[in-house]
C-alpha cells in the first residue's frame, strides 16, 4: 500500500496538553502508517484535508525554531498523542532522533509511547534523558489479532523492544490499549512481560465517529459469542463491564505487587485536569 508523504513546515513543535498527565505535546507527524483499525486520531482528517483514508498519507514536520528549553524546564512532556513518533518514515527522516537531541539537554519529564521497534535505535539517546518513561501499546498475545488491528510491529517485536529498554537501564511501560473486552486477556500479558516491565497501563476501547461500525462489524464477524457483549457497552452504554474489569485488575495487580495505572475513565481525567487549571487561573 502506497503512503502519500510530504514535508510540511511549522512554527513550533511544541503543542500545550490537554492530556492529564503532561503539560506539552510533540508530534513530530501528522497521520499514521500503523493505521490502527480503533484508531481516535482518525479525527486529524477534519484539519488536514487529506483525501486518504487514515493510515494512507504522512505528512513529515519540518521546523527551524529550536525547542525551547525555558518552556519545557520542569514540565512533562509526551511523544506522541496523534501519531507515532516511531512509525516507519521515522527510519528515514530522523524527525524524532532530533527531537530527542535537543531534548537531553533539558531538565523535563518525558514520555514517549510507541508500537515500533523501531525505537530500540535510539536507546543511546535515550539513555541521556534525565527523566523518562517508555510506554509500548500491547493489547494482545495473538498475532492474528493483531494484523487484523494494525500495521505495527508484531507483538514478539515490541516485547523485544521493551526487554532491550529494561536492560539498558529505561523505565519501562506496558500500555495495554485498548483493551477490547473478552478479547485482551490482560493477566495473560502481564505474565509475559512482568520480567521486564515496570509498570502497567490500562485504557479501555472506546469507540466513536466513523471507525465504531467497522469494529462492531469486526467482532460480530470473528468473535460472534461477545456480540451481545459489545452491544450492551457501545449501543446501550453499559458500563458494567469495565467496573467488574476495573475491580479485576485491580485485585490482580494488588496480588502480585504490580505498579498499574487505570485509565478506563480518561475523560473524566481530562475533566479534572481542566478545572484544576481553571482554579488556578482564578486564584491567581
Amino acid at each position: 500500500m502506497k503512503i502519500m508523504e510530504r514535508t510540511v513546515q511549522v512554527k513550533d513543535l511544541l503543542t500545550k496538553s490537554n492530556l492529564p498527565a503532561s503539560d506539552y505535546v510533540i508530534n513530530p507527524y501528522v497521520g499514521c502508517p500503523h493505521g490502527c483499525k480503533y484508531c481516535y486520531a482518525c479525527f486529524m482528517k477534519r484539519f488536514t484535508n487529506h483525501s486518504e483514508e487514515w493510515g494512507q498519507f504522512i505528512d513529515i514536520k519540518q521546523c527551524s525554531r529550536a525547542i525551547s528549553k525555558k518552556r519545557l524546564q520542569g514540565k512533562t512532556v509526551f511523544l506522541s498523542s496523534v501519531t507515532d513518533c516511531y512509525n516507519p518514515f521515522e527510519e528515514k527522516y530522523e524527525c524524532t532522533r532530533k527531537i530527542l537531541e535537543q531534548l537531553t539537554a533539558i531538565d523535563c519529564e518525558l514520555s514517549i509511547a510507541t508500537k515500533s521497534k523501531l525505537i530500540r535505535r535510539d536507546v543511546d539517546l535515550l539513555k541521556k534523558c534525565k527523566k523518562l518513561k517508555v510506554s509500548m501499546s500491547v493489547n494482545t498475545l495473538d498475532e492474528q489479532f493483531r494484523k487484523d488491528m494494525d500495521n505495527a510491529s508484531t507483538i514478539s517485536e515490541r516485547l523485544k523492544a521493551l526487554e532491550e529498554l529494561h536492560e539498558n537501564g529505561i523505565y519501562t511501560i506496558l500500555f495495554m490499549s485498548p483493551i477490547f473486552p473478552e478479547i485482551t486477556d490482560f493477566r495473560a500479558i502481564i505474565e509475559a512481560s512482568k520480567d521486564y516491565v515496570e509498570e502497567y497501563w490500562f485504557e479501555n476501547l472506546n469507540l466513536r465517529g466513523s471507525y465504531k461500525p467497522r469494529i462492531l462489524e469486526y467482532v460480530k464477524t470473528h468473535y460472534p459469542q461477545y456480540k451481545q457483549l459489545y452491544h450492551e457497552i457501545y449501543t446501550e452504554g453499559n458500563m458494567a463491564y469495565w467496573q467488574s474489569l476495573s475491580r479485576a485488575i485491580k485485585a490482580y495487580c494488588s496480588k502480585h505487587s504490580v505498579k498499574y495505572i487505570n485509565y478506563f475513565y480518561h475523560e473524566k481525567l481530562v475533566a479534572e485536569k481542566q478545572n484544576k487549571k481553571a482554579a488556578s487561573i482564578i486564584a491567581e
